[in-house]
């Protein structure tokens, strides 16, 4: 996008391309983030890549999940698409039905209309919520912070709106969290993040912190709010069998690169990249007659701040050979809404 950061879009023009597939709410190319860390005067500074290169795609109304192991830069591209963690270089691109934004170069008007458009879900529901607050003055205060209601009625009005469609009720709006479990508390942070009417959901291991029933009743409030609100969400995840259950679409990370992204189907039925594949055989089966083994990787994921020449995973990969540690991989198509990062992804199966 050049020219203008913001420009008025139609809600027609803006629902579909012209081959009619949903329109892309963000659009990153190239997308790196980077921190300077360590280096002084007389040694050269290094710098934390967290985020390194990434092109992703996010469709308008999708149930975007991303991948990866602890350390692979997940949280923070989330926080890139959020304008929560600074850009490096880059360029993302925001576009809903009004509005379409220029995310890398933003006025600091267009930041706070931004703000309301995209939100965050926190991963930990303790953590998250302030102790000295009520239920309905942490969930107000976005509406009273981004001044968009105009009156006390109005922001209890729609406090309570969203408070029930998050099946919270009006006495546990006078209470502060302490009084709540940890899935009610979740239910309280969702319920804050959606009160401004945002497009845009980052959801952050948002179920990680909880225990298996109370993740299913918290995923499918987050499914229902999805068909009710007309969100897109992109969610963030180590645990692949939930992302199996709820995403459509799956984006496979590593050491701040993106190695895989298909729809979630494709993905775990063919997974084309070996990471993928040692990701997928480690998830657990409840089955004792399909028990596998899961693929174990060699090694520790390489520190960001010096990452291994050529293909960042040839050092963990059974399948690496010397084109691998010499020249990086690019995604490329291997198949419908498929791509893969990988020099030998035909040789391994996938796609």
């Amino acid at each position: 996008m050049s020219g203008q950061a913001a420009t008025q879009v139609t809600g027609d023009d803006a629902a579909r391309d012209d081959s009619g597939t949903p329109e892309t709410i963000i659009r990153a190319r190239n997308l790196s983030v980077h921190f300077p860390i360590g280096g002084g005067l007389f040694t050269k500074k290094l710098f934390l890549r967290a985020v390194d290169g990434v092109d992703l795609n996010i469709p308008q109304g999708s149930f975007f999940g991303l991948v990866g192991e602890s350390g692979s830069g997940k949280t923070t591209l989330g926080r890139a698409f959020l304008r929560a963690s600074p850009i490096t270089t880059g360029e993302v691109e925001y576009h809903d039905d009004e509005v379409s934004y220029d995310l890398v170069n933003l006025g600091k008007e267009q930041l706070k209309d931004y703000r309301r458009r995209a939100q965050l879900i926190f991963q930990d529901p303790y953590a998250a919520l302030s102790p000295r607050m009520t239920v309905r003055d942490i969930i107000a205060e976005p509406l009273e912070v981004m001044e968009i209601t105009s009156s006390r009625e109005e922001t209890d009005e729609v406090v309570r709106t969203i408070a029930s469609k998050c099946r919270l009720n009006l006495e546990h709006l006078r209470r502060f969290p302490h009084a709540f479990s940890g899935g009610q508390r979740q239910r309280i942070s969702i319920a804050r993040a959606l009160v401004c009417n945002p497009r845009f959901v980052v959801a952050d291991e948002s179920v990680a912190a909880l225990d298996v029933s109370i993740q299913a009743d918290i995923l499918n409030l987050l499914k229902s709010l999805q068909n009710d609100l007309g969100l897109t969400y992109l969610f963030i995840s180590h645990d692949l069998s939930v992302v199996a259950h709820i995403t459509d679409h799956v984006a496979v990370m590593y050491l701040g690169r993106l190695v895989e992204s298909a729809p979630t189907r494709k993905l775990f039925s063919a997974p084309g990249h070996p990471y993928t594949q040692a990701l997928l055989s480690a998830i657990p089966s409840l089955d004792p007659d399909h028990r596998g083994a899961a693929q174990k990787l060699e090694g520790e994921i390489p520190s960001p701040t010096r990452p291994p020449p050529g293909c960042k995973f040839h050092t963990r990969c059974p399948y690496a050979t010397e084109i691998c540690s010499e020249q990086e991989p690019v995604l490329q198509p291997v198949g419908d809404e498929h791509e893969v990062a990988c020099h030998h992804w035909k040789e391994i199966g996938g796609g």
